[in-house]
């Protein structure tokens, strides 16, 4: 037996040839290029397929029940189709992210920069409420002060990818612009304040009692498919977690779309209405949904006349004021700092609801 084949034995499978490697990734890419056209060409498709869905009930286009059907037949897979491709796209480049990375990329930065370095992170990397925990373990014991940690974890789930993507898609540039700006404003500031007042010693002892522990992180060896699998892992993850919570939230858009008058809601959450802004916000709290869940209710709220201020005001706490998320955060951080960190984002959101209301 020759030295060649014994290597080969030992040492595990033959090692795939490079060619074997470029024709594996051409198909890969082919693959994901053939499946943007389908999309594509499905989605150019939808409006006749609504229409259509109409077309067979026995239901008069223009009546309420025609309205919101319509609404539900054309923006069900319309937001659920923008929603993989987004995800997608943002899986892919979440492949270029590690906790361990941005970790690392946070840690010795001081307050001020540390919290707009650690707001433009929360955009990218893939966090949510639900990663609250690990995550704010982990910046603590690599001594990221307390400031900046909060300014990333009020963006990560607020202005994420998905929000922007579907806000860009749904309602606009200017919307999804205006709403990319002032979230990160809310983070970036309510991030500095807390970290003016120092309230490390109200975090829970244990977490107090953490120490950074330096790691020697392997170097990364990711190709084009493993980062086209990433893209396919989170589209399965996070579509598959939320797409009942996005369909409930079209089905309430649709009914706002089809019943409620326009008159009657420009009077409940009109700009000239000052109570609305806090209203929201305090509606926004108990509630539990996805960005991607409440995207089509802001739309239909708009369409129907609703203040843009009181629009954003009551996503921004929906997404950033979540009563699991307080629940979730209590693990790690006392009462009185949850109240702080509630009041503190509520106030910034509150801000932004009276200003676009007055300005626009």
């Amino acid at each position: 037996m020759s030295t060649t084949t014994i290597s080969c034995c030992k040492g595990g499978p033959p090692p795939v040839a490079p060619s074997d490697k470029k024709a594996s990734t051409m198909k890969w890419f082919a693959a994901t290029i053939a499946a943007l056209v389908v999309w594509g060409l499905v989605y150019s498709q939808l409006v006749p397929f609504s229409d259509w869905i109409v077309a067979q009930l026995p239901v008069d286009r223009d009546s309420h029940l025609g309205a919101a059907i319509s609404f539900f037949a054309y923006d069900t897979p319309k937001v659920l189709m923008l929603l993989t491709l987004v995800v997608f796209a943002m899986g892919v480049l979440r492949s270029f992210f590690s906790p361990e990375k941005t970790r690392a990329m946070l840690a010795g930065k001081r307050e001020g920069v540390g919290n707009v370095l650690s707001a433009g992170l929360g955009i990218l990397t893939p966090f949510c409420s639900c990663s609250a925990v690990p995550l704010f373990i982990g910046f603590v014991s690599a001594g990221i002060p307390l400031g900046v940690t909060f300014s990333f974890l009020i963006a990560a789930p607020m202005v994420n990818e998905v929000a922007l993507g579907l806000l860009f898609a749904l309602v606009g540039w200017k919307v999804a612009v205006t709403y990319l700006v002032f979230g990160l404003g809310v983070a970036i500031v309510s991030g500095w304040v807390i970290g003016r007042l120092h309230l490390e010693h109200w975090l829970e002892e244990w977490v107090r009692n953490l120490r950074a522990t330096a790691a020697d992180l392997p170097p990364e060896q990711i190709t084009v498919v493993d980062r086209i699998k990433a893209g396919l892992e989170a589209v399965y993850d996070i579509v598959g977690k939320v797409w009942l919570w996005i369909v409930a939230g079209i089905a309430v858009g649709a009914f706002i779309h089809g019943y409620v008058p326009s008159s009657l809601l420009a009077s409940i959450m009109g700009r000239d209405v000052w109570w609305s802004v806090p209203a929201v916000v305090l509606l926004g709290i108990p509630m539990y949904s996805s960005a991607a869940g409440v995207i089509p209710v802001v739309q239909a709220l708009l369409a129907k006349g609703a203040a843009l201020g009181t629009v954003l005001a009551f996503m921004m706490s929906v997404i950033a004021l979540s009563l699991p998320e307080m629940i979730i955060l209590r693990k790690v951080l006392s009462i009185k700092l949850i109240a702080v960190f509630v009041g503190v984002v509520g106030t910034g959101i509150l801000a932004v609801g009276f200003l676009f209301n007055a300005l626009f």
